[in-house]
Order: C-alpha cells, then sequence, then structure tokens
C-alpha cells in the first residue's frame, strides 16, 4: 500500500473523529472527495429529484469528474487536515 493510500484512509478514519461537525458544504466536499479517490468518475444514475441529499452527494461527486484519483485523494487529506486543526 502506497504512503498516499495509508494517508487516505488515516483520513477517513479521522474525518469521522472531528471534533466538530463540519458544515453541509464541507461535507459534500469531503464526499466528493472521498468518491473522486476511492472510486473514479461519477457513476450510477442521478437520484431522484425528491431525493435531495442525495442529489446533493451525486452532483457534489459529478463536478470532480476527471481529477485524478491521486489528486482527489490528497485534496481530501488536505480537507481533514485542515478541519483537524
Amino acid at each position: 500500500m502506497s504512503d498516499l493510500e495509508t494517508r487516505f484512509k488515516q483520513a477517513a478514519d479521522d474525518a469521522q473523529n472531528l471534533d466538530q461537525r463540519p458544515d453541509n458544504d464541507t461535507l459534500l466536499k469531503l464526499y466528493a472527495l472521498y468518491k473522486q479517490g476511492s472510486k473514479g468518475d461519477v457513476s450510477g444514475e442521478k437520484p431522484g429529484f425528491f431525493d435531495f441529499v442525495g442529489v446533493a452527494k451525486y452532483e457534489a461527486w459529478e463536478k470532480l469528474q476527471g481529477m485524478d484519483a491521486d489528486e482527489a485523494k490528497q485534496k481530501y487529506i488536505d480537507l481533514v487536515e485542515s478541519l483537524k486543526s
């Protein structure tokens, strides 16, 4: 396992144990960066109109389409680190 992968997994654990819950915009960024880093470009059907949370998550992930997985992982790590301080 690469150093980046190890730090990514640690950041995912750290994100679950933050002292304060991030605001919704930050949570969407975390979600989208995590998905892009772990799964790649958005896949699957967009959730239905009345699934507001699902649509927001899908659209946040969709905005990162084409971003390299390693770049997404590093941005995720950086964001989690900024939330820890």
